[in-house]
């Protein structure tokens, strides 16, 4: 399954994929120094109640990988075949009822800013479509976000009989390194901000 549908998805759902099948030589690799592990929020930069599995280094997936879109095709995309690095955190409420995510890649000289515009081409041509009987969509809520210094966008899953499923999705750049934090609908744009904030300084 697609690295964002699935996030939505099981957001939905109340589970997630590295619960299932993730060893330790999965959760940790020497590719990743603790400088690089330190970029990643702690649970507590999300706010109360918020819980942090350990992080995960060598090279997590691209977060944009959408294999459900029928516009989709991953060879369009160049720039996350030129990641060096890619640390990534999963957190979790304490009751579970949701999920969310964070990882922080490090690009080769000049890819960072293809792979920004890598993801606002997968946002146009996968913009909604169809999946397990739900609509999946994406809206760019502010493309200079924090003046400038990246993305805020909102995905949606619409289903036919139970509320919208809403996530958040916070791309920063600075230099060659991406931070990508997912978060469920706080119901705030004041605790996006907040936390984007913080995702922020963690780039220096």
């Amino acid at each position: 399954m697609p690295a964002v549908l699935s996030a939505l998805l099981v957001m939905a759902a109340g589970c997630h994929r590295w619960e299932s099948g993730a060893g330790p030589e999965e959760r940790h690799s020497a590719n990743a120094d603790r400088g690089e592990l330190s970029l990643l929020l702690g649970a507590g930069d999300l706010g109360a109640g918020w819980h942090e599995d350990d992080a995960r280094a060598g090279l997590a997936p691209w977060p944009w990988e959408q294999d459900s879109c029928p516009d989709y095709r991953s060879s369009d995309y160049p720039a996350k075949s030129h990641r060096r690095t890619a640390v990534e955190r999963y957190y979790r409420l304490s009751d579970r009822s949701s999920r969310a995510h964070h990882v922080v890649e490090t690009y080769e000289p000049g890819w960072a800013e293809r792979n920004v515009d890598d993801v606002r081409r997968v946002l146009l041509r996968c913009a909604s479509y169809p999946v397990l009987g739900s609509q999946v969509s994406f809206d760019v809520v502010d493309p200079h976000y924090l003046k400038g210094a990246g993305m805020l966008i909102r995905g949606r899953i619409g289903h036919a009989d139970v509320p919208n499923t809403v996530t958040y999705f916070v791309m920063l750049k600075r230099g060659e390194t991406v931070s990508t934090v997912r978060l469920p609908d706080p119901g705030s744009q004041a605790v996006v901000d907040s936390i984007a904030a913080r995702a922020v300084a963690r780039l220096g």
